[in-house]
C-alpha cells in the first residue's frame, strides 16, 4: 500500500492491467458504489481491526482502485483491483472511515463508515469514563537527554515517519551510545493531578539493531496535588530478564531511586523483529504516591506484578503529566533504531 495524490490515482488507474479489468464482471449493473461488509456504520471495534470492502463498478464504469482514508486525512491508501481486505489501526475515539473506489476513466465514489473505537484495548480495559489522549507519538515537543543516572554516552535523534508504521505516523529514536550509554525520551502531554489510574498503551517495533537494546523503558510521571511527582517506572529489562519497576527506597525529599524485578518475564532482545509489539501497562496510586504496579501484556499476553512501593519524589515540577521512552544499550557501543506508533495514555 502507498499514499498517493489525487493526480497520480488518476495515473494509476488508466495504467491497470487488461487481466484487472477482466476481473469485473461484464453485467455489472450501473448504478453500483462500495459496499463495506467490515466494520459496519455504527459499529464499535477495537484499535485493530479488519477492512472488508468491494466495489463492481461506478458510475458505471469498470472499478479500477480501491482505497481508504481517516477523518479529514489527505492521505489516501490505494490498492488496486476491486476488493479491500486489510488489517487497520487506530487510536480510540470517534472516526470517519473513507472508503474508496475509482472507475477506469477516471470517475470516484465514496462509502463513509463512522466508527467508535473502543478504549477496551486487547486484554487491558479502562472504564468508559477514562479520559484518553492518543496518537502521543506524532506530538512535536518531544524532547531526548542522555540518562545520567546510567553509565556511558549516548545521543539520539528522533522522527515521525510512515513506514513501518500500525497509524501511518510512528516516531522513530535512533540511538548511538557508548560503553552502555542511556539515552531518555520525553513529552509532555498534559496537566491532570487528580487521577489515580493509569493504562499505558503502545506498540514497539524493533529492527535488527535490538541485540544492542539493554532495556527498554516505558514511562508515566504526574505531579500529585501535594507538588510530588509519582513516578510510574516500568521496563522490559534485558540485563535481568524480567519486567522491572521502580521504588523510591529514601524519602521524596533524599531519593533513593532502585529498579525492582518483578517475576514477570522480558527480555526486548527476544522480541520478534520487523513486527510490531503490543505493550500494555497498567497501574495505580494512592495520594501519597505509592504505586501500584498491576499487570503488563505484551501482544495480549498477560503477567501480573501485583505490588505497591513508594514511588514519590519532590522535583520541584508544575503540574505535568509526562510519558518517556528510554532505550538503553548494551556493550561497548551500537546504534540501535526502535519505532513507537499509537501510543495512548488512558487516566481516571
Amino acid at each position: 500500500m502507498k499514499s498517493l495524490g489525487p493526480a497520480v490515482f488518476i495515473d494509476t488507474i488508466r495504467k491497470v492491467s487488461l487481466f484487472s479489468s477482466l476481473l469485473v464482471s461484464l453485467a455489472a449493473p450501473a448504478y453500483g458504489g462500495v459496499i463495506v461488509n467490515s466494520p459496519s456504520n455504527g459499529s464499535e471495534v477495537g484499535t485493530k481491526f479488519t477492512l472488508s470492502a468491494a466495489a463492481t463498478n461506478c458510475s458505471s464504469q469498470h472499478v479500477a482502485a480501491m482505497g481508504y482514508s481517516f477523518d479529514s486525512s489527505g492521505d489516501t491508501a490505494v490498492i488496486t483491483g476491486t476488493a479491500v481486505e486489510t488489517p487497520l489501526a487506530i487510536g480510540p475515539g470517534t472516526h470517519t472511515l473513507h472508503v474508496k473506489a475509482w472507475g477506469d476513466k477516471g470517475s470516484s465514489c465514496v462509502t463513509d463508515v463512522v466508527i467508535t473505537v473502543s478504549v477496551a484495548r486487547g486484554g487491558a480495559n479502562a472504564p468508559s469514563d477514562a479520559v484518553s489522549v492518543s496518537s502521543i507519538q506524532t506530538l512535536e515537543n518531544w524532547q531526548g537527554a542522555h540518562d545520567d543516572g546510567g553509565s556511558g554516552s549516548s545521543s539520539g535523534t528522533m522522527e515521525v515517519v510512515n513506514s513501518p508504521s500500525e497509524s501511518g505516523s510512528a516516531r522513530k529514536f535512533e540511538t548511538k551510545f557508548s560503553d552502555n550509554g542511556d539515552e531518555r525520551y520525553s513529552v509532555i502531554f498534559g496537566d491532570d493531578t487528580t487521577s489515580t489510574n493509569f493504562l499505558y498503551d503502545g506498540w514497539v517495533y524493533f529492527t535488527s539493531s535490538s541485540g544492542s537494546v539493554g532495556n527498554l523503558e516505558m514511562d508515566i510521571n504526574q505531579v500529585m496535588p501535594n507538588g510530588q511527582t509519582a513516578i510510574f517506572g516500568v521496563q522490559c529489562a534485558g540485563y535481568s530478564g524480567t519486567w522491572e519497576y521502580t521504588k523510591n527506597a529514601g524519602t521524596p525529599d533524599n531519593p533513593i531511586v532502585q529498579w525492582m524485578q518483578s517475576k514477570a518475564k522480558c527480555n526486548p532482545r527476544t522480541w520478534s523483529i520487523h513486527t510490531w509489539h503490543h505493550v500494555q501497562i497498567s497501574s495505580s496510586r494512592d495520594d501519597s504516591g505509592n504505586i501500584t504496579y498491576q499487570s503488563v501484556w505484551l501482544d495480549g499476553a498477560q503477567q501480573k506484578i501485583n505490588t505497591t512501593v513508594p514511588s514519590a519524589f519532590a522535583l520541584g515540577w508544575q503540574p505535568t503529566l509526562q510519558t518517556q521512552f528510554q532505550v538503553d544499550g548494551i556493550g561497548g557501543s551500537g546504534k540501535t533504531a526502535v519505532y513507537l506508533d499509537n501510543l495512548t495514555v488512558l487516566r481516571w
